[in-house]
């Protein structure tokens, strides 16, 4: 049986599969509504982009746990990061906004099957006992891409060209399904099944490879996809308006968006290490959205300090890190072996939908009400959640 261990070959293979994908994920996220903009799609067609990426996404990661049992987690992965790789290059043919639109679809259908395949993987390649540091593990392969590439797509730009960019997101997720190849983990989830037709039927059930200390399923909690939700709104609201709710602050808007992916990084590395040695999955669930909510009051306070953008930014991303890694924790804890890619699902779900709601949700509010009262309204949301989640994850 492959080593479960943090440093096991499979586990660094993947998180190495993992920063490919989300190189080129990251890096075009800022490039492609530019490139139909220039194209005459105008601001509405531009945020239309990443709209209809993120609801395929979305859509798909929905039916992404069904796959897994069907046909295994390597088949999904490598095939979500050819079609997140291989339309891209195909963007630099035109600037027409119904093109641009498909293959957003198409690569959406691609980015939901890696993400949901890659968080549900790192669950089965790693030890129970160890799935708080293996996420935190795999949140950096996700965040140190977006790190770096978010804040320099359009200056890639200016370098290679639209058609480089383009050319060099495509390559990355190919390289990424190529490296999966080396992955050394359950070959079908379907097996799983077998499990749970040998224990029922009173055999297997002892500690033979395939064994699982958890065959019934359960309901997933729902305090984990709640608080992620949350916290994912509020981060997608940071990372939206930002540059509009501190126009003047030329410094502080790109240092804000950095704070925020830098937080979240050192957010997850933190609950990695306490959930692991607590042993208790869920228990920083209300920590996490609680910080979020006090991260949101500084930015609240843009207009008046830019300084507290950059602050407040952090702190909502270091909250987001915290709920971040520990609702993965709590939600594959939950599950247990057989429904990895359920859990896996849904944490994905409330990631993108957050993401999706703090743009079009809060940009709904601040548009007849101002900014202040967008950010307020998720800051006092989380505030009201955080007791809700508190009771839940005890």
């Amino acid at each position: 049986m492959p080593s479960r261990s943090l440093r096991s070959p499979s586990f660094l293979v993947l998180l190495a599969a993992t920063a490919l994908g989300f190189g080129g994920y990251a890096l075009l996220l800022p490039v492609v509504p530019l490139w139909v903009a220039r194209g005459g799609a105008g601001e509405f067609g531009a945020g239309l982009t990443t709209g209809v990426l993120m609801a395929v996404t979305v859509g798909t990661q929905l039916l992404v746990p069904a796959m897994l049992r069907r046909v295994g987690h390597r088949p999904v992965l490598v095939a979500g990061s050819l079609l997140l790789g291989l339309p891209t290059p195909l963007l630099a043919l035109t600037a027409e906004l119904g093109p641009v639109l498909a293959v957003s679809a198409v690569r959406g259908i691609g980015f939901g099957m890696a993400t949901v395949a890659g968080s549900a993987l790192v669950a089965e390649l790693v030890e129970p006992s160890a799935h708080g540091r293996a996420s935190a593990r795999y949140g950096y392969a996700v965040g140190l891409p977006q790190l770096l590439f978010l804040p320099a797509g359009v200056a890639v730009v200016d370098v290679l060209g639209f058609a480089g960019v383009f050319l060099l997101a495509g390559i990355t997720p190919v390289l990424g399904a190529v490296v999966v190849a080396f992955v050394r983990g359950p070959a079908r989830t379907s097996r799983g099944r077998r499990v749970a037709v040998r224990a029922r039927d009173g055999a297997g059930t002892g500690p033979g490879p395939d064994a699982h200390p958890r065959e019934r399923r359960r309901r997933l909690p729902a305090a984990p996809v709640l608080a992620m939700l949350a916290c994912s709104t509020a981060q997608g609201g940071v990372i939206t308006f930002a540059p509009l709710a501190a126009p003047g602050a030329r410094l502080a808007v790109p240092a804000a968006l950095f704070a925020t992916a830098l937080g979240a990084l050192l957010g997850r590395g933190v609950a990695g290490t306490l959930t692991d040695r607590s042993g208790r999955p869920g228990a920083l669930l209300p920590v996490g959205t609680l910080c979020a909510a006090v991260g949101l009051c500084g930015v609240l306070a843009a207009p008046l300090a830019p300084a507290a953008l950059v602050a407040g930014a952090a702190v909502v991303g270091a909250g987001f890190g915290l709920v971040q890694n520990d609702a993965m924790v709590a939600l594959f804890a939950a599950a247990g072996p057989l429904h990895y890619g359920a859990a896996s699902a849904a944490w994905n779900v409330a990631y993108d939908a957050g993401t999706g709601l703090g743009a079009t949700g809060l940009g709904a509010i601040a548009e007849p009400f101002g900014f202040a009262a967008a950010f307020g309204t998720a800051a006092v949301a989380l505030l009201l959640l955080t007791p809700a989640v508190r009771r839940r994850a005890t």
